[in-house]
Order: C-alpha cells, then structure tokens, then sequence
C-alpha cells in the first residue's frame, strides 16, 4: 500500500522537546535552494543547511525528499492569483495558462516536477477547484473538463521547460535545418521555420483549450 501524501500525515512529535521549525518552513528552504541550485540540489543535507540545522531535525517535519518535492510543488501554486470567473471561460483559462507559465519561469525547476510528479495537495486543490469554477456552465463532460486541466498543465510545463534550455532548442534547429539541406525529407525542407513574430502562447493555448471543450 502506497503511504499517504504529506498532508494527510501529522508531523512527528518530538519527546519532551517542542517544535522548533514548521513544515512552511522547511518548504520556503527547500524552494529557495531550488531557485539557487536546481532540483539537484535540493537535498535534506542541503535544506538543513539552508536553516542552519542538522539534516536529521528535519525528519521531525517530512520523511523523506519526496516530501520535500510534494510540499516544494504545491508551495508555489500559493502564487496563482485566482479571481472569480469573468463569464468568459475562454480568456479566464488563458489568463491561468499564462500566470502558470510566469510561475514556471520564476522556478525553472518545477517543470520537472509538474511533468513527473503531479501530485495536488492543498493549494493545488485551490487552483482545481477555480479551473472548475471558470467551466461551471460549461456543457461539456465532467471528464473532458479534467483533460482540459491536464492538458494545460501539460503544455505550460512543457513550454516552460523548453524555455529553460535554449541551448538544446537551439542545437536541435541547427540539427533539423543540416538534414534538411540533405535533399531527403522534401516536407521537412519545405517547412517555414523563421521564429515567429509575438508571443504566441495565448493564442496557442486558447486553441488548445477550444480543441477540447469546444
């Protein structure tokens, strides 16, 4: 039997001796090392370094770094701003895309996490329950709503974590316009590949978006 999400699991009382640290506490250490160093570096050595404690205090708060991870991922969907839903489902689901995407770019690390670990805790359900909201007259499935949500989620990791590798972007260009120049793929060659003009991520996602819920 898999263990419990985090929150679902009180911390561990210590005997005879008070709380000394919180779990948000841990949490804000754990994403600022994130920041500063990468997912790699995000260790319970290196978290308790942060605090300037001993790793093993931190065993009091969270079992292990995939606790660390869950906590990290679901600290930082505290940032959305979630206002009531205009009526127009359409552009309040691009403005979310879009608050997601600066999210991601503020934590190039949590691509990776959204992409392999989609755990929800808490805040998580906070943005769930507004994606929700904002199709509440919406006629189409229940099922389709919650495709939606993953496919949003799916592409603005995927765009964000694109973005934090340009060099591999751009090394995969250089390799697709060498086998074009080949003469062997004529479709491929014929592709108008010059960047395009604006940011067309908005547009991108509200075609997305109407592709699945019409």
């Amino acid at each position: 039997m898999e263990p419990d999400l985090i929150w679902m699991r009180p911390g561990k009382a210590g005997v005879g001796r008070p709380a000394t640290r919180s779990r948000t506490e841990i949490t804000e250490a754990a994403v600022r090392v994130a920041d500063r160093d990468g997912l790699a570096g995000v260790s319970m050595r290196n978290v308790a370094a942060e605090l300037g404690t001993a790793a093993g205090s931190l065993y009091r708060y969270v079992e292990n770094r995939d606790d660390l991870l869950d906590l990290m991922a679901d600290h930082v969907a505290a940032e959305y701003d979630l206002p009531a839903p205009t009526g127009d489902w359409r552009a309040d689901l691009v403005t979310m895309g879009l608050q997601a995407r600066e999210i991601h770019r503020r934590h190039p690390w949590l691509a990776e996490l959204t992409l392999t670990r989609p755990v929800v805790g808490p805040n998580g359900i906070e943005v769930t329950e507004h994606f929700l909201a904002v199709l509440a007259e919406h006629p189409a499935p229940d099922g389709d709503k919650l495709v939606a949500l993953a496919m949003l989620t799916t592409v603005v990791a995927a765009t964000a974590h694109s973005e934090a590798s340009p060099v591999d972007a751009l090394r995969s260009t250089r390799y697709l316009a060498h086998v074009a120049a080949q003469g062997r793929h004529p479709h491929l060659a014929a592709l108008d590949v010059r960047p395009a003009e604006g940011d067309l991520f908005p547009a991108t996602l509200e075609r997305i978006l109407c592709g699945l819920l019409g």
